[in-house]
Order: structure tokens, then sequence, then C-alpha cells
């Protein structure tokens, strides 16, 4: 089998979209197959970067295409960004694609899709798509002006037949497969393949034993922990009020940021301003030490704008269950996250802009330690029955050999 993978981040990317392909293409790679990446030279967090234009890591081929290097800080930058790896990425994938291979495209940049479905028609190739959100309706949706009217139109009459031309379309979960079937994606051809962590990698570490509890100062707090993007799709004023609430509490409650993104300096500015002292911030951490990142927090939070679900799916919520910690989703109470996190007993779930909710739940698991161990256990256990990587591996190989054999 050989598979050619598109995506604008890879390893060492640290970054969510990042890391699941590179964990899949090695894997694949490891298996015997054939597996090239086509990607930019540049991290998520660091446009300047300049990876090497080729290389072979781990088995697999990685083709790394020459873009603008404008960055995430302004749209106008990043949609230059895009559309130079649109035509470096196509132009790339049209050399190396052959007829029989399969041709997978991530969602970042958003409609690479439409450029790979080019490609895999007139190749012979078989396209998938692997969508992690859905575009342009999560742009829409978080109000991006430039993309309302007939170009938001155009946009989706070409991501839906790149939907439709597709072998499969990937989706993370049963709302965003409603979603990509109604823009077009066939129903047959739609599969659930959620993202994931590994639970070899990811180990539930008691408090007692985490030296970042000691490092960072937190020994005798309890942590709320947000850990990971602090992206667009994810909304904050309702963690900040809380904190506000709990402000009296910063001897022994502290809320943590750990990660960047679009929101970061944000949520920075507005913590110095309203003066928070029981806030603090930590950039990424080491992959290689996420059990002792995730494991800082005694329960975490989960934040997701309700105008966006279906669209996107937060994974941060794996590397928790991974960690063993109860979750606390902010969102849509009808939504698939927060019926996931209460019906699985693995958290609680407050509605967004209710930060005295919030506020509540956060002191109730505070004061009930045998609660909080009872969710982290039930959430370790659902991360090894349902999410590990190992399984998710196991179903992307069905589906590629599968598709393999049919060409």
């Amino acid at each position: 089998m050989r598979v050619i993978f598109t995506n604008r981040y890879f390893y060492p990317d640290h970054s969510a979209t990042s890391q699941m392909l590179s964990d899949l293409a090695f894997f694949l790679a490891g298996a015997g197959h054939e597996v090239g990446v086509v990607t930019s030279r540049q991290r998520y967090d660091d446009a300047a970067a300049g990876l090497p234009p080729h290389e072979r890591i781990d088995g697999v081929e990685v083709h790394r295409v020459r873009t603008a290097r404008f960055g995430r800080d302004k749209l106008v930058g990043r949609a230059l960004d895009y559309a130079t790896f649109y035509l470096a990425a196509g132009w790339k994938l049209w050399r190396l694609t052959r007829a029989g291979d399969v041709l997978v495209a991530k969602t970042d940049p958003p409609l690479i899709s439409v450029v790979a479905a080019i490609v895999a028609r007139v190749r012979g190739a078989r396209l998938v798509n692997w969508v992690q959100d859905v575009f342009p309706e999560v742009a829409d949706a978080l109000g991006v002006r430039a993309l309302n009217g007939p170009q938001a139109e155009v946009l989706r009459w070409m991501r839906n037949r790149a939907f439709g031309s597709a072998a499969a379309n990937v989706v993370l979960g049963a709302r965003m497969a409603e979603v990509v079937g109604r823009a077009g994606g066939l129903p047959e051809r739609t599969r659930v393949i959620p993202n994931w962590a590994d639970m070899e990698a990811i180990r539930p570490v008691a408090a007692a034993d985490n030296p970042l509890r000691r490092e960072w100062g937190l020994d005798s707090k309890f942590v709320v922990c947000y850990s990971g993007n602090m992206g667009r799709v994810h909304e904050f004023d309702t963690i900040l009020n809380a904190a506000q609430s709990l402000a009296g509490m910063a001897e022994s409650m502290v809320f943590l940021f750990i990660g960047d993104g679009a929101q970061r300096r944000m949520l920075e500015d507005e913590v110095h301003r309203r003066g928070l002292v029981n806030v603090q911030f930590r950039p990424y951490q080491d992959r290689a030490g996420l059990s002792f990142s995730l494991g800082v927090g005694d329960v975490h939070l989960v934040s997701q704008r309700p105008e966006v679900e279906g669209y996107v799916f937060p994974s941060k919520l794996y590397g928790i269950l991974a960690a063993g910690r109860p979750a606390v989703f902010v969102g849509d109470p009808e939504g698939e996250i927060s019926q996931f996190v209460t019906r699985e007993g693995i958290g609680a779930a407050v509605r967004q802009g209710d930060a005295a909710g919030l506020a509540n739940q956060l002191l109730r698991l505070q004061s009930n330690a045998a609660l909080r161990e009872a969710m982290g256990a039930r959430a370790r256990t659902l991360l090894c029955e349902r999410y590990d990587k190992r399984i998710a591996f196991k179903a992307w190989a069905a589906l590629l050999n599968e598709l393999s054999g049919a060409s």
C-alpha cells in the first residue's frame, strides 16, 4: 500500500493535527507500507522555522514545500500562507501521486481537500478526506466577515464536490458525520474514527510524584488546568469570570493555562487587567512530558463555542482521559461533548456563560477527592478501551487496506 498524506504541519511540530498525522504515518511506515507526507517548512508556533525540504523520518518520506511565512496572527497573512501552500502542495502532490495510491488530505489548511481531489481524480488515486474541522462553516460560525456572501457559497460548493468524490471521509464524531453527510459526503463513505491518545505514553501521575507541581509552586494547590490550543473556537469569558469569582481562594485554588494559540495574548492581557493572582500561564510542554504536565491538573477544562458544534471536536479531551483526570466542559449543554462527559461519568458540563455554575462545579470537585478519583479512573478506563491510539490505528489500517485493495 502506498499512502500520501498532506497537511500543513508534521513532525517535529507539536500542534494537534501534526501529532495525529505523525502518529499514524509512523505507524503505517513501521507496518511496512510506503508512506509520504507533503507538508510545509513551518511550525505551528513558528512561521519562520526552516525545516528541511526533504528528509526520511522513521520510514516516512517527508516533502516540505516552500510557502509564505506570515504566520497565524493576522487573517490576511494567514490567507497568503494558505494560498501558497495550496499551490506548492498541489504541485508536489501532482509529481508524487500515482495510479492506485491512497491520498489522504487533512484539513489544515482549510479546503486542501479541493486540491487533493483534483490530483486524485487526474492521477487515478483514491482520496480520503480526514476531516478535523468543517470549513467554511466553522469560519462563518465565528463571524469571519471575509467569508460571508457569494464567496462562501463558492467555497462550500468546491468543498462539497471534494467530499462527494472521496473514497472515504473520515470524521471525528457523530455530529460531524451528520454535517459532512449534509454537505455531500455519501453516508456509506463516511467513517467515524476518533482522534486518540497513547495510553502508554500518557499515564496517571499522583500529585505527590509530579515534579512540575513543585517546580511551578503548586504543591498545596487545587489546580484547574486548561491545556492545549487557545484558539478562536474556544470560549474563555466563562472561565475568566469563574476565576475572578474564586480569586479570594488563590491560596488553595489556581487556574493554570498551558499552551498557546490565537487567544492566549488576549487571555494574558485580561488576567493582568483584572488583577487575577490565581491564574498562571505556561508554554506548550514537550510531548514526552505530557504525563506530568497533564497530571499537574486536579481537574481539566474543555471549552468550545456552541456555534461550532459538529464542525470541530476538541482532541485535548483524549489526553485528559489518558491522564486519568476529570473534565469540566464549558459549551453547549446539548452538544456531543457535554453529553459524552456526563453520560460516561468522567466530569461535569456547564453552559457557556454560566460562570457561577462553573465555579460551583469546581468547588464541588475540590471538596470531594473520592469523586475526582472515581471520575479519573473511569476516564482512564474509557481511554484504554476506546480511544487508545492502537484502536484508532487498527481502524485506519482496515480502511486504507480496503481502499488500496479496491483500487
